[in-house]
């Protein structure tokens, strides 16, 4: 793993950010440059991270990226930490004024934020996958934008289920925005954190034909590695996670900010990132790197698809009906359904 030096022709005046972590593999017609960030949110701050996204979009970009995916909630920030003074039958008036702030930070969709993501696309010539929190009305969500190499924007996915606490501050995303969208470079879809655990969504995602599949996380537990690597077997995808790296000092001092069940020591890690880019074979390309920010690429060789379906196709022939059919009549705890209100309670097999 080399560190690329910074690039003497970069589209920004100002210098690099950090140096993009490069695994060295050869480029050619069928391959696609990927890039996934890992950096942190400046929290509270929209304008100033969406600058920071332009300056990390700028040197992906100078390193030859044609498809740039950033971690969960990177606009509008990841509150970790946090649990917004809530008890069950009781809020705070610091949790109420800290949601205050948070929605503050958040962006609408559409919206100038979401405008100017489009027109850092196209400056860029890149294909953009955009962790975002997204705000209707006073509801928000957890939210991945989506931006071809033109400048438009495609379209979003809200993340279906939070997950614990996260219910407390984010709406629900359902069935109607779990894109794939079909692109000259594959077809580009996402799934966000532990939605990465729901089967039957992954399995949504493959029937669409998902070829590259982004993982924006906030996990950055070993244990996430596992995951990755079995999305990319099953589905037989590239998977491209990204998560923020961020110490204490990224998120506000107390008493504004308190970082609950964390050191409040400013250059303690509280997410150590583990980003990373796997092949449909299983293989690690790039990553998972837990050293600080980085942006991590690889080259993506779109013929290793094809061969991978070759060995196992989770939406074709390993989901033939008679396949699954038989899979069903002979599992011994096949499901339970009932035919009448009267038989509910007796748990009657059919």
């Amino acid at each position: 793993m080399a560190l690329i030096p910074t690039n003497s022709h970069s589209q920004v005046n100002e210098g690099p950010l950090f140096a993009e972590v490069d695994m060295g593999a050869d480029s050619s017609a069928t391959s696609v440059r990927a890039t996934v960030v890992q950096a942190s949110t400046i929290f509270y701050d929209t304008p100033a991270t969406l600058d920071k996204a332009e300056r990390l979009l700028a040197e992906a970009a100078s390193y030859g990226a044609q498809l740039v995916v950033f971690p969960e909630a990177f606009i509008g920030g990841y509150p970790r930490g946090s649990n917004f003074g809530v008890t069950v039958g009781n809020r705070t008036a610091k949790g109420k004024e800290d949601f205050r702030k948070y929605h503050a930070a958040a962006i609408d969709v559409p919206g100038p934020e979401v405008d100017r993501l489009a027109a850092m696309a196209g400056k860029y010539k890149v294909y953009l996958v955009m962790g975002v929190i997204e705000r209707e009305g006073y509801t928000l969500y957890c939210t991945v934008l989506f931006f071809d190499s033109q400048g438009r924007y495609l379209g979003k996915h809200r993340k279906v289920m939070p997950t614990a606490l996260e219910r407390v501050i984010w709406g629900f995303g359902d069935g109607s925005t779990i894109p794939v969208f079909e692109t000259p470079i594959g077809k580009i879809g996402a799934a966000i954190c532990w939605e990465n655990k729901m089967p039957l969504l992954r399995m949504a995602m493959y029937a669409k034909g998902i070829e590259i599949y982004c993982a924006p996380t906030a996990d950055s537990r070993d244990v996430w590695q596992a995951s990755m690597t079995h999305i990319a077997l099953e589905g037989g995808c590239f998977v491209l996670s990204a998560n923020q790296f961020c110490r204490r000092k990224d998120y506000p001092p107390p008493p504004e900010y308190l970082f609950l069940g964390t050191e409040e020591d400013p250059d303690s890690v509280v997410c150590a990132g583990g980003s990373v880019i796997i092949s449909p074979s299983g293989t690690v390309l790039a990553g998972p790197n837990y050293e600080g920010e980085a942006l991590i690429s690889a080259d993506l060789d779109l013929g290793a698809i094809a061969r991978a379906k070759f060995d196992f196709d989770v939406v074709g022939h390993y989901s033939r009906p008679e396949v699954l059919s038989l899979v069903v009549r002979d599992h011994p705890t096949r499901p339970v359904t009932f035919t009448s209100e009267s038989e509910k309670g007796e748990g009657t097999q059919k």
